[in-house]
C-alpha cells in the first residue's frame, strides 16, 4: 500500500542551485531522490514546501513523497551516510495522503543576517556589509509592511504566479553583537520578495531612502522602484508552520 512521508531536512544553499530540480544543475531535490533511489532502489518524486533560490539556505525544509517502502528514523541515518555533507535529514513520518508541504503551510519564516564587521566564519551565511545602519529606522520601516498585502514591488518580474497578494505577520531587525537579523513571516512569499524587501530596508537603514519613500516604494507595485536584492548567502528559511 503507498503511504505518505513527511521529511524535515536542512541544508547549505552554496552548494546547490537551489531547491527545484533543473535540467543542468544541481538542486536539494534532485540530490535527495538521486539518494533514495540509491539507498532504498525506490524511485520516488519528493515535493517541497517551495522553491529556494540559488544559495539561500534552509535550517528547518519541509518535503513530502509517496512510496510502497516502509521509512522510520533507520532510514533517516541511511540517508544521511549517503547525501553530501550539505544536507541533513532530521526526520521522516508517515502522514496522511492528503497532507501536502506546500499547500497545507500556514506560515513560512525566513531570517536574513547581515554582518557590519570583517568577520570570515559568515562569509557564507551573512551579507558582509561594513557600513552603519539605523536599526530604529529599518523597524519603522519593516512595520509598513503589515499594512499592505500586494507585494509585486518586491517580486521577481515574469513568475508564473496568479497573485502577488501576501499576509506578512512579523517583521524585525534585531542586533545581535555585530550581526543584525531581520525575520520575517507570512503565509506565502514570492519569489526572491525577502532579499527585494532587505535591499530595499538597508537603503533606509543607510539614509538614502526615507519611510515615506519606502511606502511609496510599496504601493508603486513596481519593481523597478525597489532597491537591489541582498545577496543570496545571507537567507535563510528557518520555520514552516502547518495546522
Amino acid at each position: 500500500m503507498q503511504m505518505r512521508y513527511k521529511l524535515e531536512l536542512s541544508y547549505f544553499g552554496k552548494d546547490f542551485h537551489g531547491w527545484q530540480r533543473q535540467p543542468n544543475a544541481i538542486s536539494v531535490q534532485q540530490t535527495i531522490e538521486d539518494a533514495i533511489n540509491v539507498v532504498f532502489r525506490d524511485k520516488i518524486s519528493v515535493s517541497g514546501c517551495g522553491r529556494t533560490d540559488t544559495g539561500v539556505h534552509a535550517r528547518k525544509y519541509v518535503a513530502h513523497f509517496d512510496s510502497e517502502n516502509v521509512y522510520n528514523n533507520d532510514s533517516i541515518a541511511k540517508l544521511n551516510n549517503y547525501l553530501p555533507f550539505s544536507i541533513a535529514m532530521h526526520s521522516i513520518e508517515s502522514v496522511s495522503t492528503d497532507f501536502h508541504s506546500r499547500f497545507n503551510a500556514i506560515s513560512r519564516t525566513y531570517e536574513y543576517q547581515i554582518c557590519l564587521t570583517k568577520n570570515p566564519f559568515l562569509r557564507d551565511f551573512a551579507w558582509s556589509l561594513f557600513t552603519k545602519l539605523d536599526v530604529n529606522a529599518l523597524n519603522i520601516a519593516a512595520e509598513q509592511l503589515l499594512k499592505y498585502t500586494d507585494f509585486t514591488s518586491f517580486s521577481k518580474l515574469h513568475t508564473d504566479v496568479n497573485t502577488n497578494n501576501c499576509h506578512i505577520q512579523f517583521a524585525k531587525f534585531e542586533l545581535n553583537e555585530n550581526v543584525l537579523i531581520f525575520t520575517i513571516t507570512a503565509d506565502r512569499f514570492l519569489r526572491n520578495m525577502v532579499r527585494a524587501i532587505v535591499g530595499t530596508l538597508v537603503d533606509v537603514g543607510k539614509g538614502k531612502t526615507n519611510i515615506a519613500d519606502f511606502v511609496a516604494i510599496i504601493e508603486a507595485k513596481d519593481r523597478s522602484r525597489a532597491g537591489q536584492s541582498a545577496p543570496a548567502q545571507g537567507l535563510f528559511l528557518v520555520d514552516v508552520m502547518y495546522p
